[in-house]
């Protein structure tokens, strides 16, 4: 057999005599302070300084990774703005990932919303203004036909995830071109941060396919190609050539689907899933995501999640991402399809989705309802509003996923109080601007008996004499883990079992937390720790695990087998035992 290719080309893990780790480096001098992954900056041995050629172009004072820590959360705090810390963290980053991972860790639940939302929406608008240093792999429309080419560029050797984006849909403000890098970087953060994956096992993408907004098109200082976005054919042999060149370069590897306008979206996970092991996080990540947290605010309720109508507000991705988790996580409690249907109701701009209406999409279909379902309702126009629809349906669960902010009215939420005591609002749309409700006036409206959940983070509500927690409904509590177990039972498919497991294991995980819908951003690790076991488990049900040897791993086996894999950012030690120079 051939022998394995190193990690990267500029470096390879190895163990010595005693079994302890380190980094066997191709590179020395100033090329390797250069190198994120190898720089240590100040930390580096007095003997590490003298066999890599470092000796003079540093600090004599050799560092403690806690010291280097101290320095840094200092330099942190000094920071006057939010973008300003995002821009710092992210400058961090490309100049000592050990350092970057080793702060974020003690510091993830204040960092998390400066690196990811609701922060990184600002970075994406001014993506091409702040751009700094090289990170991760693009391809456009120049250079698609000689992907496998500019794959070969990309010094990692063993990438086993790939969070790609086309930009087309950004979190809640749409078409943002090249700038959506800076979410697939976002994201593959998390990925190392909660997850555990090793950051030279990751690969932020942008699909450069073009952008409709003009105004990029017109900005001399845009990165990307300064056209409009390929559409049908072109636009499919587009990301035909960049999954070939992916399978080939990487066959170990999963593919995210980020942030793809939502016609797209559906389209592209249902043409790859089976070819290349994959899954879209603003469909399936927001729609277990959402799951999670109706089976904790159902259980809070005292009841059940079948006990509850939905309202899902915006049918788009991630509206009908949401939607079809419910209905498969109702489905799972016993009910039938047409059972499981008829508990949830989507609502677009035109009002409740009707068979007839303009515009349908395939995957709207399935919710959209006739006219015989409607006998008795009381309505206006020609199709529900959403206020109609709340309080014809008797709706006790109302989810936003519109981007549109302050659309959920008073007057509407008060309307859920005459179905349930306790109703359940989730504004879920990001960043923290598009929030269709504010959660003070949700629980002001309700004078504290809504249970509240957002996508961004909100502080907790003070209302009368109580405090209320505003549940964060994050992605990042499902992804890292899915992302994780699949990569350990090396999955041939991401299946909508192994979703509705990662789903199921947040709801549970949520539990010894009280009157909480979701658990403490402080205990996300843990989380996907879990969430990886059951989705590695349900991949060895599901028949799609091709790592033979965990098939008959129990679960406490594979947990610890699962920690044992987990990255954490610490300095292991640098040789050149070829004297390379």
């Amino acid at each position: 057999m051939p022998e394995p290719l190193p990690v990267s080309r500029y470096y390879d893990v190895k163990r010595d005599e005693q079994g302890q780790r380190y980094l066997d480096v191709r590179v020395t001098g100033l090329a390797l302070l250069q190198n994120p992954l190898l720089n240590k900056t100040t930390a580096f041995t007095r003997q590490e300084r003298r066999e890599l050629g470092i000796e003079g172009l540093i600090p004599p004072h050799t560092s403690t990774l806690q010291e280097q820590k101290d320095r840094t959360y200092l330099r942190y705090l000094q920071q006057t703005t939010d973008l300003g810390k995002h821009e710092y963290l992210r400058a961090l980053q490309d100049r000592n990932e050990v350092l970057f991972y080793a702060m974020l860790e003690d510091h993830l639940e204040e960092m998390l919303p400066i690196l990811y939302t609701p922060t990184v929406g600002e970075a994406v608008r001014v993506f091409s203004h702040i751009y700094r240093y090289p990170r991760g792999f693009a391809v456009s429309t120049e250079d698609i036909d000689r992907a496998d080419e500019l794959l070969e560029n990309v010094p990692l050797n063993d990438v086993r995830m790939i969070v790609a984006t086309d930009s087309s849909a950004i979190l809640g403000i749409g078409d943002q071109g090249f700038g959506g890098m800076a979410i697939s970087i976002g994201k593959l953060s998390l990925y190392t941060a909660a997850g555990g994956v090793g950051p030279d096992k990751t690969l932020p993408v942008e699909l450069d396919v073009g952008t409709d907004r003009q105004d990029l098109i017109d900005d001399p200082l845009y990165l990307g190609v300064h056209h409009k976005r390929l559409t049908g054919p072109a636009y499919d042999e587009f990301l035909d050539r960049f999954v070939e060149a992916v399978s080939a370069r990487y066959p170990k590897t999963i593919i995210q689907w980020e942030d793809f306008a939502r016609g797209t979206a559906f389209r592209v996970l249902e043409r790859y899933r089976r070819v290349v092991p994959s899954f879209n996080d603003d469909i399936q990540g927001t729609g277990a995501m959402a799951l999670a947290g109706l089976v904790s605010a159902a259980r809070l309720k005292g009841e059940r999640l079948q006990d509850q109508i939905f309202v899902v507000v915006g049918a788009g991705a991630g509206g009908i991402g949401v939607a079809s988790a419910i209905r498969s996580g109702l489905m799972r409690s016993g009910l039938s399809f047409a059972d499981a249907n008829a508990h949830v109701y989507v609502v677009d701009r035109h009002g409740l989705l009707m068979h007839g209406q303009p515009g349908l999409e395939e995957h709207q279909l399935s919710f959209a309802r006739h006219a015989p379902d409607l006998l008795g309702w009381k309505i206006e126009g020609e199709y529900p509003t959403l206020h109609e629809t709340v309080v014809n349906a008797r709706a006790t669960a109302l989810l936003g996923l519109t981007g549109v902010p302050g659309l959920f009215r008073q007057h509407t939420v008060e309307a859920m109080l005459e179905h349930t005591p306790r109703p359940i609002i989730f504004p879920l749309s990001n960043p923290t601007s598009n929030v269709e409700a504010q959660p003070a006036d949700v629980i002001r409206w309700t004078d504290g008996a809504a249970i509240v959940a957002t996508g961004s983070p909100f502080a907790d509500i003070h209302h009368g004499d109580q405090i209320y927690p505003v549940g964060q409904g994050n992605n990042a509590f499902i992804f890292p883990g899915l992302g994780f177990g699949a990569i350990i039972s090396r999955a041939r498919e991401i299946t909508d079992g192994m979703v509705m497991e990662a789903a199921q294991t947040l709801a549970d995980e949520t539990i010894p937390h009280g009157n909480r819908v979701y658990p403490p951003i402080s205990h996300i690790r843990e989380v996907s720790v879990k969430v990886a076991v059951r989705v590695a488990r349900q991949a060895i049900t599901d028949g799609v695990c091709a790592e033979r040897r965990i098939r008959t791993m129990t679960d406490a086996q594979l947990e610890s087998l699962i920690r044992s894999r987990i990255w954490t950012p610490e300095y292991l030690p640098l040789r050149n035992p070829t004297g390379v120079k």
